[in-house]
């Protein structure tokens, strides 16, 4: 139990870390929670004009959620890896450096997904890629990705890491209630992959 709690606080720690607050005033670009939507996440970090650091946000944010999953696999096994995972969730999505007010989790998700089971993580970016290309909606976008990420866990993953998947999914449906009632509004903002600072 020790050892699980232990890759579980290695995985918050990890996963706490605000890379979108710090890449964006890094760069000169201000607080990207003064920005948009307010969240930390890509998606609105990208809404600041950058696109480089809109990607940087994102590879930083799988992988605090990969690495910490990995690390738990070689050294404690499956339990120790979920727990990483789940720990590296939850700190992105409530970060002690911000008092507790984080991002919603998909991209941290996705990284936990690489550590998991790398072909569910396949499966969650080619449904993203083609929920976002056509409608142009990120947040649609996820949680069509996140929804076929869990049914594939279902099949292809060990019970206890498909249950983790599970959890998380519905823990990011409840941090995207605001986007859903606009998509169902038609008032959610699109996202542009065509403009914006390289």
């Amino acid at each position: 139990m020790m050892i699980i709690l232990a890759f579980a606080l290695l995985g918050y720690l990890s996963g706490s870390v605000p890379f979108g607050v710090v890449f964006t005033r890094l760069a000169g670009l201000g607080d990207v929670r003064q920005i948009g939507s307010g969240n930390i996440g890509a998606t609105n970090v990208l809404r600041t004009g950058s696109k480089k650091i809109a990607a940087l946000t994102l590879l930083a944010d799988m992988l605090k959620g990969t690495a910490p999953v990995l690390i738990g696999f070689f050294a404690g096994g499956e339990l120790a890896a979920i727990a990483a995972a789940l720990g590296a969730f939850l700190g992105h999505i409530f970060p002690v450096w911000l008092g507790f007010k984080g991002g919603k989790g998909v991209s941290t998700f996705l990284g936990v997904l690489f550590g998991l089971h790398w072909p569910i993580a396949l499966a969650f970016i080619a449904v993203w890629l083609i929920v976002a290309g056509v409608f142009r909606y990120s947040s649609l976008a996820g949680l069509c990705a996140l929804l076929a990420a869990s049914l594939c866990a279902i099949y292809l993953g060990p019970p206890a890491t498909a249950a983790a998947i599970a959890i998380m999914g519905a823990i990011v449906i409840l941090r995207h209630r605001e986007n859903i009632a606009r998509l169902l509004q038609g008032t959610e903002r699109p996202i542009s992959f065509g403009s914006g600072k390289n």
